[in-house]
């Protein structure tokens, strides 16, 4: 086992990930010792698929336009299940991040004066995000990786697989991974920690997300005793491609595209009668979904068995599509032979985001109990549960998210340094911990069991995708449960039939089907328990909202003999009284 010390110990470089090390670098004049740990090389991290755009009110007056405003819609999208101090914190903070990455070299989309255009977006009073073409995510990270590849300071640790989150008591002290390159393990000893790892929509098989997004960082959290909060709601985007589940982003819709039936109807006036395609997205997906049920779906042997709606933009013309949504007419093309110019796209509600993670405070500090945060830890990004989106976030509010609190933990990490005098110096009984990380990698190398894990792995997809979907019930909940606990019994006597160390993506993929049959537990439970609708979990046996039981928020924490417990904290009302969502 190698041991690396660092001021600044980043799991993630998504853009979260990568804007704390930006900040930390900046903040230290370029002298904190920042490692940057990702499990790909770090321009692949998931967040160059966002392609719609970044919420922030850069024009305040405009349209009626104010923060006031951008948090009462935000609010209200999250079904009143947000926390309010950190929704205003959002709305304060999104336009400085916005102008920022303009300075970055971000090629925003602008008018003829040079101002920067701003597009609908669902669940927004009026237009209020910034964009890049439809590929808003790659130029961020794009602009981020720029920067930072010109500090020494920091250091890039590209496909590395994290093993494991090591706390000594309430106090982080580092973090294990795997250098797939050179099959070695390495221990990341730091003075501070931020995990940022993006979520985890992987543990469903329909769903945007890459194979990447199995939500590594809030399982090692969990599994080191640390609560994870709200994962019950996860959020299924109403446009994914047919039958792939690619991302059609919410910025077609933004442009004016439709959502028709198999009659033609443009459904969502049943639903959402004055947003109708811009309704939030919870409310768009489960009217996809009555539509489907209810015999007006369409479907085609050419896209596979699967049942859809249509998204119709060929009224928008190309000169639209090339200048605003270049990368849906490419995809389509690509992946079924369909020009968005001149036919419909299929789509259907797919598994997109997950708004529940590891618990924090308004700062990001990850906490350790009800009323105390662990010291040096951070946790930023869709990996963490601040709780801005409450029980289902609005489009384009998750990138300003997450470089809003990369941005603070980057500040955090390097003031509890020079305010705590932390080190990286370990007694003999924490390095002897570390060492035998090592141990229960190789045993879980030399598996040789009689299960298949990528059979578990499409079992768990199957289970989530027919059990804990956009309309959930006790009945399938269940079912759920009983199944994930049969598959993580049956994870216990996998095999690997790669024994070698060097590039055994046998070996991650075992380690990431591990970290979603967690997660996937505890989303269940959270379902189960939560006997109500709100945002996107919906239960057909508990079809109204129920603030004088329900207003509150679901912790999940690992006991000693592996079984969930869960608890439940407040939610901070600042100054939006919860109402009826009407759109």
């Amino acid at each position: 086992m190698e041991f690396l010390d660092y001021d600044i110990v980043i799991l993630g470089s998504g853009l979260a990930g990568m804007r704390a090390a930006l900040q930390a670098a900046r903040a230290s004049d370029g002298k904190a010792r920042i490692a940057l740990i990702s499990k790909l090389h770090a321009m692949r991290s998931h967040s160059v698929s966002a392609e719609g755009g970044i919420s922030g009110v850069l024009y305040p007056g405009e349209h009626g336009d104010s923060e006031d405003l951008h948090g009462y819609d935000t609010a209200k999208g999250g079904d009143f299940l947000g926390d309010q101090d950190a929704i205003e914190m959002l709305v304060k903070h999104a336009p400085e991040e916005i102008k920022l990455f303009d300075h970055l070299g971000v090629p925003w989309n602008r008018d003829k004066d040079g101002k920067i255009v701003l597009r609908a977006f669902g669940g927004m009073s009026i237009p209020r995000t910034a964009f890049a073409e439809d590929k808003t995510g790659f130029f961020m990270l794009s602009a981020l990786y720029d920067n930072l590849i010109e500090f020494d300071n920091i250091k890039i640790f590209h496909e590395h697989m994290a093993t494991s989150l090591i706390l000594d008591s309430h106090r982080f002290v580092g973090m294990t991974a795997l250098d797939m390159a050179s099959g070695e393990m390495k221990a990341f000893v730091g003075k501070t920690g931020i995990i940022a790892t993006g979520g985890f929509a992987r543990t469903f098989g329909f769903t945007t997300t890459a194979y990447s997004s199995t939500g590594d960082g809030a399982a090692l959290a969990y599994n080191a005793g640390l609560p994870l909060k709200d994962l019950e709601f996860i959020q299924f985007h109403p446009t994914g491609l047919i039958p792939s589940g690619i991302l059609i982003t919410e910025a077609a819709r933004g442009e004016g595209a439709y959502l028709i039936n198999s009659k033609g109807e443009r459904f969502m006036e049943r639903y959402a009668k004055n947003k109708m395609e811009l309704a939030p997205r919870d409310i768009v997906s489960r009217a996809i979904v009555t539509e489907i049920e209810e015999g007006r779906g369409l479907s085609e042997k050419r896209f596979g068995d699967m049942n859809f709606v249509h998204l119709d933009m060929r009224h928008l013309g190309e000169s639209k599509l090339s200048e605003r949504l270049p990368m849906v007419r490419e995809i389509a093309l690509k992946m079924i032979g369909v020009d968005a110019a001149t036919e419909p796209l299929p789509v259907a509600p797919v598994a997109h985001f997950t708004m529940g993670g590891i618990h924090t405070n308004i700062n990001g500090n990850v906490m350790f109990n009800d009323k105390s945060a662990t010291t040096g830890l951070w946790a930023v990004g869709e990996c963490a549960s601040v709780n801005v989106h409450g029980a289902n976030r609005l489009g384009s509010n998750s990138l300003s998210q997450c470089v809003i609190w990369g941005k603070m933990a980057g500040n955090a990490a390097l003031q509890s340094i020079r305010d705590l005098g932390l080190t990286t110096e370990l007694s003999p009984k924490l390095k002897k911990r570390i060492d035998a990380e090592e141990g229960k990698l190789h045993k879980l190398l030399e598996s040789d069991g009689k299960e298949n894990p990528y059979d578990i792995r499409k079992a768990l997809w199957r289970t989530m995708d027919l059990k804990a979907g956009p309309y959930r019930n006790v009945k399938s909940l269940k079912q759920a449960k009983t199944e994930i606990a049969k598959l993580r019994k049956q994870f216990n006597d996998i095999h690997i039939d790669d024994k070698s160390m060097v590039y055994n993506v046998n070996l991650r993929d075992s380690i990431e089907i591990m970290n979603m049959l967690d997660l996937a537990a505890v989303v269940v439970a959270g379902a189960l328990a939560r006997k109500e609708s709100r945002g996107a979990h919906a239960r057909r046996d508990f079809t109204k909202r129920d603030d004088k039981s329900w207003m509150k928020h679901t912790i999940a924490r690992r006991q000693a003999d592996g079984k969930i417990k869960l608890s439940y904290t407040p939610v901070k009302i600042t100054k939006w009284k919860p109402e009826e969502r009407k759109y």
